[in-house]
């Protein structure tokens, strides 16, 4: 049996629990794989980025819900920390700054 391929982002391959979510459900799968590589890179790191395993869960969920809805990228996301190709812009910066105080 072959593992079925699942294009990744940009930075970040597709976690586990993700690739699980999106093989449950082709509509949702099908949208994946039409996002670019930045868009499917967003979801990815909203979803790898949260701290407490209900909300990563909760951002699972959202995931197939919002690109069976049409969405292409998470709603109100500062982007992706983990790209060094583009600088970081003042919003990011105050996220991470501000993170890092809380953490």
């Amino acid at each position: 049996m072959t593992k079925k391929e699942i294009a990744r982002g940009v930075v970040h391959e597709v976690p586990a629990d993700l690739r699980k979510a999106l093989m449950a459900n082709e509509p949702a799968l099908k949208l994946w794989q039409g996002l670019t590589p930045l868009a499917r890179n967003e979801w990815i790191c909203w979803t790898i980025t949260v701290k407490q395993p209900e909300t990563r869960k909760n951002h699972i969920e959202r995931t197939i819900t919002e690109l069976r809805e049409g969405k292409r990228r998470p709603c109100c996301w500062i982007g992706c920390i983990h790209r060094t190709d583009k600088p970081i812009s003042p919003s990011v910066q105050w996220a991470l700054n501000k993170s890092k105080r809380a953490g």
